[in-house]
């Protein structure tokens, strides 16, 4: 599965007209492969973003998540697709601070009103493919900032999405933490076939992606290789 965002403008309201956030931007991201879309602060990367996560409703264009189209679905229908086939890495991974890493997991299954059966189990699988296995029962203040940031990625995966959406995850790590989340989400997107799309300030690394764009002024463009 893919997604695919086609023709899509989105405008907010200004004043007495309207600011395009974005315009006219085209993107598709087969299953299995990760792009990466860099830009400067208010280009409309986290338009995009909210736009792919069904959160915003363009004004026009089509929005394809996993083979739905999601124009005419209701708000109910938009918050079931995205907690059965849309994982979201925030900036911040917010962690509960009373819950293990485990159960930072197991909750998401709660959440989505899925059977509990079994998530416990999935959510140490996770755990183990970040790398985390041997903190599953650390709480987040017993964590550092590249492990918390791993059990944010984790999370989003727990419900096995076919798109996975990362918004800006090294902006709070070194250099070497950041290139081994990096390292990380590639990794998974291989593992699980997810189509991944990653907003980023940072264009360390960005060689190892399978595409990169450009997001300026609410346009996407190709990345020219440096």
């Amino acid at each position: 599965m893919t997604l695919t965002l086609a023709d899509v403008t989105l405008t907010y309201p200004d004043g007495d007209g309207r600011l395009t956030a974005l315009d006219r931007v085209s993107l598709d991201v087969p299953e299995g492969s990760l792009t990466a879309v860099v830009g400067p602060s208010g280009s409309g990367k986290s338009s995009l973003l909210a736009v792919a996560a069904t959160l915003v409703t363009p004004d026009e264009g089509q929005v394809v998540v996993a083979g739905r189209e999601t124009a005419g679905l209701g708000r109910a229908e938009k918050a079931a697709l995205r907690r059965e086939r849309i994982g979201i890495v925030f900036q911040q991974p917010n962690l509960l601070p009373s819950l293990t890493a485990v159960e930072q997991l197991q909750v998401m299954t709660h959440l989505s009103g899925g059977t509990t059966r079994g998530a416990r189990g999935r959510a140490l699988e996770l755990l183990d493919a970040v790398g985390l296995a041997d903190e599953a029962g650390r709480r987040p203040h017993q964590l550092s900032g590249g492990q918390r940031q791993r059990i944010n990625i984790a999370r989003a995966l727990m419900n096995d999405p076919a798109v996975l959406l990362v918004d800006e995850p090294t902006s709070a790590l070194d250099h070497e933490r950041g290139a081994a989340v990096l390292d990380l989400l590639i990794a998974l997107t291989r593992e699980r076939s997810t189509a991944t799309v990653l907003v980023t300030h940072d264009r360390t690394h960005l060689e190892r992606t399978d595409r990169t764009v450009v997001m300026r002024d609410g346009r996407l463009t190709e990345a020219v290789p440096s």
